[in-house]
């Protein structure tokens, strides 16, 4: 029996509110987990006027900014399709990672199958924050990446950039896999 071969690949998304196809998702970042300086960033135009103030407040983006600089989401899903592709050799499955993976997987999964008519990722979708509970037997709570960061130290920091906090959630699952294979090593 052949071992299944995996990429994982961090992704982080900046959107104007919590719902999919009710608000845009306007920037993805993502990275090799292994690589993060691998990485891919897209700003998008909206594809609704939709937003809440405080989701765009975090970003620090503007409706009219991302319709005037971004790219149609047809472009910028195919392009980050094409570096999936580009970065995941054929018959190796790309694993999404993401902080809080729900919520940015449900985003990027609705554009790809709307703009592209396929996700790449597939189901594939690895939350950290559930990664990290298991492996600590902390509360949900005990989730916040602020939380995850004081227990395994990383050198980076979020911002609400979404290439940035692509490369830091990147960091956060490789230290927190670290974790896990120090203590079954122990075991």
């Amino acid at each position: 029996m052949s071992e299944q071969r995996e990429v994982f690949i961090s992704v982080d998304v900046e959107t104007a509110g919590p719902i999919v196809a009710e608000y845009s998702m306007l920037t993805i970042g993502a990275c090799l987990v292994e690589n993060p300086n691998v990485g891919f960033s897209v700003m998008l135009k909206p594809i609704s006027d939709k937003f809440i103030a405080e989701a765009l407040k975090v970003t620090g983006l503007s409706l009219r900014q991302a319709d005037e600089e971004g790219l149609t989401p047809e472009l910028g899903m195919a392009q980050f399709k094409s570096w999936i592709a580009e970065h995941v050799p054929k018959g190796v499955t790309p694993v999404f990672v993401g902080l809080n993976a729900p919520f940015d997987w449900s985003f990027v999964n609705y554009y790809f199958h709307r703009f592209c008519g396929e996700n790449p990722f597939g189901f594939t979708a690895l939350d950290i924050k559930a990664l990290f509970m298991g492996a600590t037997g902390c509360s949900w709570h005990g989730t916040k990446s602020s939380s995850i960061a004081a227990f395994v130290h990383p050198k980076l920091a979020g911002d609400h950039n979404a290439l940035h906090d692509a490369q830091y959630q990147a960091e956060l699952f490789r230290l927190v896999l670290k974790l896990i294979s120090s203590k079954s090593d122990a075991d």
